[in-house]
């Protein structure tokens, strides 16, 4: 969920072309604009802490035409420029923001392609699915961008977001690129997971390391927002106000999260059945995980200790289980028939949390969980 830049539909008053800066982000940003001395800077961190909102942030620093230099130097764009109006509606042409086309909708941003037709439905009647990649063609575009001559006396910018969804082809087309950076080109990588980076696109970039946010701050934002005890879903998410935010627009409220060990206990699926299959693997695991800590005496990280402390605990059930769900972790993202998937998962937490001394369920759990790959 953006929080970056407003929509256009957002802005009615001119005033209120930049949004607010996430309050976490504010030190980050500061830190990035007194330090950035090369062309290309890497923001990396958990899912959800504000990559990309940090990066549209420092964008819009560099283009605001109005700032006095004080102002931007703290990263205050002064959201009134005609440089701020045109990142407010997408359309400053010095800057490029780069997104599998699965994000371009959700984040408001058009395709990097001239004249807006998505490559994921080029030629095919516009029925194949939006690509998760940042696919090749898009970086030569990007590339072809950052050659071109400054058009409002500032910088040519290109932020690229997941860095980590480029394939290798996709990197290596952008290398060349960082290698020898054209005029007054800067490229802002913003990744949840920089090691999946090639490691020669990692060393041509300035590093900046976002932390999760303190807790504090981001259970008074999430309050802010309007968000039903904040700090249940903020254990949901591992601390990650963004992350939480969108999971709560797909139906991971507080009170659904504090009933879902039990009911996944019992195998009961209807409040898993809307969320995507990476998501319910990931909320099986932090079950398995709480599981554990309370079987070896330790605190629950992402539950209430009432939702998880009534439940039966093995720890050899418990370590197996999360060892299979690791694995259907690692390809999530596949085409699977996702009910069926969700069902198999639920069925092997299920049988991992049967009381100890009961041995009706010590067979092997349902196979698809075992060989939920490709």
């Amino acid at each position: 969920m953006s929080q970056g830049i407003a929509k256009p539909s957002d802005t009615p008053a001119v005033a209120a072309a930049v949004t607010p800066l996430l309050p976490w982000l504010e030190a980050p940003l500061a830190q990035a604009l007194s330090t950035q001395r090369g062309h290309a800077l890497l923001i990396h961190g958990a899912e959800g802490v504000g990559q990309f909102e940090l990066a549209l942030a420092l964008a819009a620093a560099a283009l605001c035409e109005a700032a006095p230099d004080a102002r931007r130097a703290a990263g205050q764009a002064c959201g009134a420029c005609t440089g701020c109006r045109l990142i407010a509606s997408r359309t400053h042409p010095d800057l490029l923001v780069l997104l599998p086309e699965v994000l371009q909708q959700t984040l408001g941003w058009a395709s990097a392609e001239e004249g807006g037709e998505s490559s994921g439905s080029a030629g095919k009647g516009g029925t194949a699915k939006p690509s998760k990649e940042i696919k090749v063609a898009a970086v030569r575009l990007a590339v072809a961008f950052a050659q071109q001559t400054t058009s409002r006396g500032g910088p040519k910018l290109v932020v690229v977001y997941p860095a980590e969804r480029m394939n290798p082809i996709s990197a290596n087309t952008l290398l060349k690129t960082l290698e020898e950076p054209p005029g007054s080109a800067r490229f802002i990588l913003c990744s949840a997971a920089p090691m999946r980076l090639l490691a020669t696109v990692r060393s041509r970039c300035q590093r900046l390391a976002l932390p999760v946010p303190d807790p504090a701050v981001a259970r008074q934002w999430l309050q802010g927002q309007g968000v039903e005890r904040p700090d249940v879903v903020l254990a949901a998410a591992g601390g990650q106000a963004l992350l939480a935010m969108e999971r709560l627009a797909l139906g991971c409220d507080a009170l659904t999260w504090l009933r879902l060990p039990k009911a996944v206990s019992e195998g009961e699926v209807a409040s898993l059945a809307t969320w995507p299959l990476p998501m319910v693997i990931d909320a099986l695991q932090k079950i398995c995980h709480d599981a554990l800590c309370c079987a070896v005496g330790a605190p629950p990280r992402y539950f209430a200790p009432e939702s998880i402390r009534q439940l039966p605990r093995d720890v050899a059930r418990l370590t197996a289980c999360g060892g299979r769900l690791r694995q259907a972790a690692r390809y999530a993202e596949h085409p699977w028939h996702v009910p069926l998937g969700i069902e198999a998962l639920v069925q092997a937490v299920q049988c991992a949390l049967r009381p100890p001394t009961d041995t009706t369920h010590l067979r092997e759990p349902p196979r698809a969980v075992a060989t939920l790959k490709p």
